[in-house]
């Protein structure tokens, strides 16, 4: 079987024998009384990686978003939201709102259309977005938006899941990831004390916990009036061990990584190509096929499963049109991978009649 679903961008598995080990798997003590100290190592590190002054750890961007939307929203304050954010950040944004935060979504970014309505308002935005769109293919204008909250004196929230362990310092058209692994704040040369990224560590990373990063006096007083911190568990030592691993990794193999996966995504996009199904994606590990929609889309993604083959259906960024096919590469995928995709592409009974019927006039 050869699995285009796993979002574990660098691969990074984290058997059991490659882990410091642990005497009690959590401690039992919520994060807001007492944290073991290798998740403060952790966080400073993380802090470190992704161009922050602090950090602080969570057991998922859910955790962290319900506290964080809340805490940086008050009376005069109004959030702004890309149409195309991850639903989990919205859901942060969804209990600020039921507390009677006014929530305003803008186009997809569309940093012109932000500056707009900052122009007209009195009250003081909290701009969220994700910091890389996979579905589209695109990094969020992240400087465009700093530059519009900051002049009405506000903030902006950055979801950097999919980014965090990708993306990194110094992107080049030979390393268009960069280097490092950072995310969105290095690949864009963005540092400001108005930035705060949540960040999940499952995906680049492979490790189930988050983090949230941003100037001293904000960690500070997300940890001050934190609910999650006090009332559920938090991460897992465990997990704390498997973070400590993933970075020990990113720092000795992690460019390495980044090299393989983004020519098996430049392969993936040749390939695919020739055999008449264009993908659009850049070059991030996320790849869609561009003429595939709806019920076509279906029949593809089961004739694929019947070879072997797994994808991922999505529905589109925009929200209409039908689902679409999507594979996600991983830096354990290999050439064989992509050319038996692409084969299959070309040759099975369903694509062909696709492609055919997609070359008509």
């Amino acid at each position: 079987m050869i699995d285009f679903t796993s979002a574990l961008y660098l691969g990074l598995r984290h058997p059991s024998e490659t882990l410091r080990p642990w005497r009690r798997f959590t401690t039992g003590v919520p994060a807001a009384l007492r944290e073991p100290g290798s998740a403060v190592s952790i966080a400073q590190a993380l802090a470190a990686l992704v161009h922050c002054e602090r950090a602080v750890l969570g057991t998922s961007t859910l955790h962290l978003f319900w506290d964080l939307i809340h805490g940086l929203a008050d009376g005069r304050s109004i959030i702004y939201m890309d149409a195309g954010l991850y639903p989990i950040a919205r859901w942060g944004i969804e209990r600020a709102a039921a507390r009677g935060v006014p929530v305003r979504e803008i186009p997809h970014h569309d940093a012109p259309t932000l500056g707009h309505l900052l122009q007209d308002s009195r009250r003081r935005p909290v701009m969220v977005t994700d910091g890389f769109c996979p579905r589209c293919g695109r990094p969020a204008p992240i400087g465009a938006y700093l530059e519009a909250v900051e002049r009405a004196g506000g903030r902006l929230v950055v979801d950097d899941t999919q980014a965090l362990g990708v993306l990194g310092r110094n992107p080049r058209p030979r390393t268009p990831y960069g280097r490092g692994g950072g995310g969105s704040l290095p690949w864009s040369k963005v540092a400001s004390p108005d930035v705060i990224v949540v960040a999940s560590l499952a995906k680049g990373f492979g490790v189930p916990l988050a983090v949230l990063a941003g100037s001293e006096a904000a960690v500070s007083r997300f940890e001050a009036t934190s609910e999650t911190r006090v009332h559920c568990s938090p991460p897992s030592v465990a997990a704390l061990h498997a973070a400590e691993h993933a970075l020990a990794v990113n720092r000795k193999h992690g460019d390495a990584l980044r090299a393989r996966l983004v020519a098996l995504v430049s392969l993936f996009r040749r390939e695919l190509s020739r055999a008449g199904f264009p993908v659009v994606g850049g070059r991030f590990p996320v790849q869609t096929l561009g003429t595939v929609r709806g019920d076509a889309a279906v029949r593809l993604h089961g004739a694929l499963r019947r070879q072997r083959i797994l994808t991922v259906l999505r529905r589109d960024v925009e929200g209409v049109g039908g689902p679409r096919l999507t594979c996600l590469l991983t830096a354990r995928h290999t050439a064989r991978d992509v050319t038996a995709i692409a084969r299959a592409l070309a040759t099975s009974d369903p694509a062909r009649l696709l492609a055919h019927s997609m070359a008509e006039p």
